[in-house]
């Protein structure tokens, strides 16, 4: 079912390696993907936003929420085409923003956290979905941090298969983790499910960074009950969708029709999957496979003709 030119093409998402990585590891890097010129522009909005918080002082702690709200810099990262494609890849039609945050992590060595994975902690997201995320987060690393105690992210590859772990609620360092020690310009995606924890910055450098989340629309946002109807009216049709700032709370399940596609399939250019329905299904009503599920079959198909 090709369409009008109309809606985007889904931008790229995770490769075959990445994304076996991903499930290895929990965590893939993707290093020079932000150009230089963007960096700065990100950390003059972080400036720009801290400045106007009345609560920040020069020098000082800051994380902020919902930051996608706060500065048109930072709205632009609801589906960057640098990004998006792997939550995409993931969420599919469904996609949603589900937190958006920066953080100013100044030398001082006391703002660090223990270790934990996101999302809820008495029912973990894994308890409901063992192999995939039902969160992603995306991280901007804006600051060159080249060794250990500057504030760096710490996680335990491997970590999100499990839901349990001896460190939980500690700072401890354990066998098997790994400080995370990127160049400024690097993007990581990592799954919610990984046990990490944040490094004390005993360093004199500041330690700037923004993370994106994403998830399904059925899932709860993290950062906000809804969003104010004239910034709404700011952002593009896609922008939009990925909010699901919605009133009717059903559509967070049953998105309205006018959100479908939310993207074109990357390769083909197609709005729905072809041969899966008869044409009187409306579109909003179609399923449509994500890439893992894609894979998946893939797969399937595979071991049957060598088993043939």
């Amino acid at each position: 079912m090709k369409t009008e030119q109309k809606y985007r093409v889904a931008p790229p998402g995770f490769t075959l390696e990445q994304w076996k990585t991903f499930n290895e590891d929990g965590i893939i890097f993707i290093e020079d993907a932000i150009s230089d010129e963007d960096i700065q522009t990100y950390i003059d909005a972080i400036d720009r936003v801290a400045a106007a918080n009345p609560k920040y002082t020069q020098g000082g702690y800051l994380g902020m929420q919902n930051i996608v709200e706060r500065d048109p810099v930072f709205t632009n990262l609801i589906d960057h085409e640098r990004h998006v494609g792997y939550a995409y890849d993931l969420f599919g039609e469904l996609l949603k923003l589900h937190q958006s945050q920066f953080f100013l992590r100044p030398p001082g060595g006391k703002q660090y956290n223990q270790w934990h994975p996101d999302g809820a902690r008495a029912l973990p997201y894994g308890v409901f979905s063992p192999k995939l995320p039902l969160q992603i987060k995306i991280g901007y690393w804006l600051t060159d941090l080249p060794r250990e105690k500057m504030g760096n992210l710490v996680v335990l590859p491997g970590s999100h298969r499990h839901q349990y772990m001896d460190g939980y609620d500690t700072h401890k360092s354990i066998p098997g983790e790994m400080v995370v020690c990127p160049r400024r310009g690097t993007v990581t995606v990592m799954h919610s499910s990984i046990w990490h924890r944040v490094e004390p910055n005993e360093s004199a450098v500041v330690r700037y960074n923004i993370f994106v989340a994403y998830c399904p629309s059925w899932l709860t946002p993290a950062d906000r009950f809804h969003s104010l109807p004239e910034w709404l009216e700011t952002l593009n049709r896609e922008q939009r969708i990925i909010m699901r700032s919605y009133s009717n709370a059903y559509h967070n399940a049953k998105p309205p029709a006018s959100h479908f596609p939310l993207f074109l399939e990357r390769d083909s250019g197609i709005e729905a999957d072809e041969g899966a329905y008869q044409e009187h299904v409306e579109l909003h009503r179609r399923k449509r496979q994500t890439m893992h599920e894609r894979l998946d079959l893939l797969g399937e198909n595979n071991q049957e003709q060598n088993v043939i």
